[in-house]
């Protein structure tokens, strides 16, 4: 029999929360980014629930190649450009839109040999400071661009960097609009945070949308708001069973470093889950997990292959009992990413990139008991 620890994908619920996306975008298009391999899902695992996006939207060649091989036709933007010269030969190869956001992109292009003239998004440095042309630079970048044969269209895209807490984007939005205001071309500001919080704005939504996070079905600005608030859904659920219980007396010690110490009798369960497999090491004794769907918390550190619960809200739990340790679980019962993520000090982000190659994947309807679209 097979360790019993298993990652369930659900690209019906990716399909549903990219529709979220597309009620708060109002009339812009939507961009579904599926960078880092759809957040750590597999893009081919979760395929049909992308289809609804107008555009794919991702960092690597090879992911774009991915996407064209699946058979989508339609654009698909690199969001950081190209790496060296000889990636624009691709661009040119698969139609890719592809970011410039420095001088150097700039200048591959200008000795680039193509017959189809690139459609490009010229990035401003709106405040986030990671990539991008500052306001000041940003007009002669857009010059230089837009001289080039080589070059079609250009589009102007900016990324915000406080559209989930209380700065918010007002500031950014100002400096963007400044600087573009008399420029043509399509405009792409909103990522998740923003399509969700700051989407009444039709100059924030502008053109297109990017809808990263919230697409897999986590809270961009948790834990202000939890996912029932923006009514997304998990695309993805972890899931194992209990290997082992023990009863313990006050002052028993649980785990490496002794760091959890019963204080009364009490009787915890062992599961089949740890580090290795992607939970998360740091995640401290209260952190909350599903038994039998029943809501109850980890307690002592996480070990590389094994975890333990408190088992007091599920006193029937025995070994072989269901544990979700996000995501989906029995009878209707949720635990959000977030929730896992944030008493470990991360986001759900890193939890989805970070399940391990060695936890096997299977597809299947947002309801884990009902597998109808087989195994990936």
């Amino acid at each position: 029999m097979p360790r019993p620890i298993e990652a369930l994908l659900h690209p019906d619920a990716l399909a549903r929360n990219l529709q979220v996306a597309r009620r708060h975008a109002g009339d812009a298009r939507l961009w579904a980014v599926i960078k880092a391999n759809a957040y750590g899902h597999g893009i081919e695992r979760v395929w049909p629930g992308l289809l609804g996006a107008d555009g794919l939207a991702m960092l690597d060649l090879d992911e774009a190649q991915r996407v064209r091989n699946l058979g989508w036709r339609g654009p698909v933007l690199l969001l950081e450009g190209c790496f060296e010269p000889r990636d624009l030969e691709l661009c040119s190869r698969l139609n890719l839109w592809h970011v410039v956001h420095h001088e150097t992109q700039i200048d591959w292009l200008a000795a680039h040999k193509t017959h189809q003239p690139h459609r490009v998004f010229l990035k401003m440095n709106s405040g986030m400071n990671r990539l991008g042309f500052t306001g000041d630079h940003l007009r002669s970048a857009w010059t230089r661009l837009n001289a080039l044969p080589q070059v079609d269209e250009i589009s102007l895209v900016t990324h915000f960097s406080d559209a989930d807490g209380a700065r918010g984007i007002a500031h950014q939005v100002a400096a963007f609009h400044a600087a573009t205001h008399d420029l043509p071309g399509e405009r792409s500001l909103s990522n998740s945070a923003a399509i969700l919080r700051h989407a009444e704005a039709a100059d924030v939504r502008a053109d297109w949308v990017r809808s990263g996070i919230l697409s897999y079905g986590s809270a961009p600005d948790f834990p202000e708001h939890d996912i029932a608030h923006w009514g997304l859904t998990p695309t993805m659920t972890l899931r194992s069973r209990l290997i082992s219980t023990q009863s313990l007396q006050p002052g028993d010690t649980v785990g490496y470093g002794s760091r959890f110490i019963a204080e009364h009798p009490m009787r915890i369960g062992i599961v089949a889950c740890g580090y290795a497999d992607g939970y998360p090491r740091h995640a401290p004794t209260g952190t909350p997990v599903l038994v039998d769907g029943v809501r109850t918390t980890t307690v002592g550190r996480v070990s590389m292959d094994m975890l333990a619960v408190d088992l007091t809200p599920v006193p029937l739990a025995e070994v072989g009992s269901e544990v979700t340790l996000w995501g989906h679980g029995p009878d209707g019962s949720v635990l959000p990413i977030d929730e896992v993520a944030h008493p470990a000090g991360t986001i759900g982000y890193e939890l989805m990139c970070a399940l391990a190659r060695r936890v096997p994947t299977r597809v299947v309807e947002v309801a884990p008991g009902r597998d109808t679209s087989g195994s990936a």
